[in-house]
């Protein structure tokens, strides 16, 4: 049996003073022998920050204006868990420094093409402030033996900013050189989600809501027992209860039904998370940092369970028809030249179907990626372009399900497959007479 084990912490964990006093309580209620800890950056930092980026494509001037406003919040944090200096707040300064002064570097409007490198330079900030006030917390005030570690030192990815590529091989040298070493010197070490690094040492994240994946490229790296991610909710739902009545709790899943459900859209696990646990049989459990002695939901090689119908919506979807001008068929070379394009400009592609003279796809709208993509495909095809979509997913779907969730809708697109039904819908237009104006 391993020795060690993982817990990640997100965002709404850490989002103030009192969340991080909970979390310690979590650390110290669950003392495994040895224990990393993934942690998020705090509450909607990452929102906010994001905002600096575009600032800073705007003006650069602006962008550090903004980030200093953000740092504030910090401060008064730091305040109320009445944080004295140490290495960690002296590491804290360093961090915030050196994001001014890239930003400061940037002497003039930078070009789009600069858009995702400045982003997560400018990005990873956020996870590296909240595992500085969570770690001077535990050393100061609960005594823990702890080691803060930069992720950036120890997983390494290609340079494909904002959705890195993990180089698995370096990644794991790096754990057996760094980590294991510094785990006989400690018992507990917290990191960060979500970023890395890449062979020029430059910052690069893992895309949107990635520490779950951090915590399993961990757990990978160090064969863990098992692997615990801290959520907001009791664990994995049958629908999100912010949009459905009468949700209830799934006790067990395998991981090939987790692998699925995250493809199709679930928010509680990202869907990077699975596969480097399922390929060393590691154990995750997904419980409340509400109510952390509740059960949660197992995850793990699960064989025959029955499933309840589970719901997944996806918000903010587009549906593109593509068709040739000249209605001949859409063959081979015109789609192997589409899924060129959706790789090369990393658009997301939730559903497709293709006929003999048309090929249509739902994804997610990403208005600068997907206007890129119909700069580069308007001469060539006819596009029916539908916005402001829902993609609804449907597991182990029963007909009456199904046709609740059609209820009021115009249905765009339907695909079914055995266990699974998709729907693509459109809100129906609201019609109101108009006054009688005689």
């Amino acid at each position: 049996m391993s020795q060690y084990v993982v817990y990640k912490f997100g965002g709404a964990s850490v989002k103030d003073a009192d969340g991080i006093k909970n979390v310690a309580n979590i650390i110290e209620s669950n003392p495994p022998h040895k224990l990393m800890i993934v942690v998020s950056a705090m509450g909607k930092t990452t929102n906010a920050l994001e905002e600096v980026v575009q600032k800073t494509m705007e003006d650069p001037h602006l962008g550090a204006e903004l980030l200093r406003k953000i740092l504030g919040d910090t401060k008064e944090i730091i305040s109320e868990l009445e944080l004295k200096p140490d290495n960690h707040t002296e590491k804290l300064e360093i961090v915030v420094g050196q994001v001014l002064e890239f930003i400061h570097q940037i002497k003039e409007k930078p070009s789009a093409s600069k858009y995702d490198f400045i982003y997560d330079q400018i990005v990873s900030t956020g996870e590296l402030i909240s595992s500085l006030i969570l770690s001077a917390y535990l050393v100061q005030k609960r005594n823990l033996d702890l080691h803060w570690l930069d992720a950036r030192e120890i997983i390494r990815t290609n340079s494909t900013h904002r959705e890195g590529r993990v180089n698995w091989n370096e990644t794991s040298w790096l754990f057996q050189k760094t980590v294991i070493p510094t785990f006989d010197k400690h018992r507990l070490i917290l990191t960060q989600g979500f970023i890395a690094s890449d062979d020029h040492h430059h910052s690069v994240t893992l895309g949107r809501e990635g520490s779950d994946y951090t915590a399993a490229i961990c757990s990978y790296c160090l064969d863990a027992e098992y692997m615990t991610i801290w959520k907001d909710v009791p664990g994995v739902l049958t629908a999100d209860p912010r949009l459905f009545e009468n949700v209830s709790l799934i006790d067990r899943l395998s991981y090939q039904e987790a692998i699925e459900m995250t493809y199709y859209g679930a928010k509680v696990i990202h869907p990077k998370t699975i596969k480097p646990l399922q390929n060393k049989n590691i154990t995750l459990k997904v419980k409340s940092f509400i109510e952390p002695q509740s059960p949660g939901t197992l995850i793990a090689d699960f064989n025959e369970i029955s499933y309840p119908h589970v719901v997944v919506v996806e918000k903010n979807q587009r549906l593109l028809s593509i068709s040739t001008r000249d209605l001949s068929f859409v063959a081979e070379h015109h789609l192997s030249r589409l899924f060129s394009l959706f790789d090369k400009l990393r658009i997301r592609v939730n559903l497709m179907r293709n006929t003999a003279i048309s090929f249509t796809v739902c994804i997610t709208d990403n208005p600068n990626r997907i206007n890129r993509l119909l700069e580069e495909i308007g001469a060539e095809f006819n596009i029916v372009n539908e916005r402001n979509l829902e993609l609804i997913t449907i597991r182990h779907y029963q007909e009456p399900i199904v046709k609740e969730m059609k209820n009021g809708k115009i249905v765009l697109f339907e695909e079914r497959i055995p266990k699974t039904v998709q729907l693509v819908l459109k809100e129906v237009p609201v019609m109101k007479r108009k006054h009688d104006m005689a």
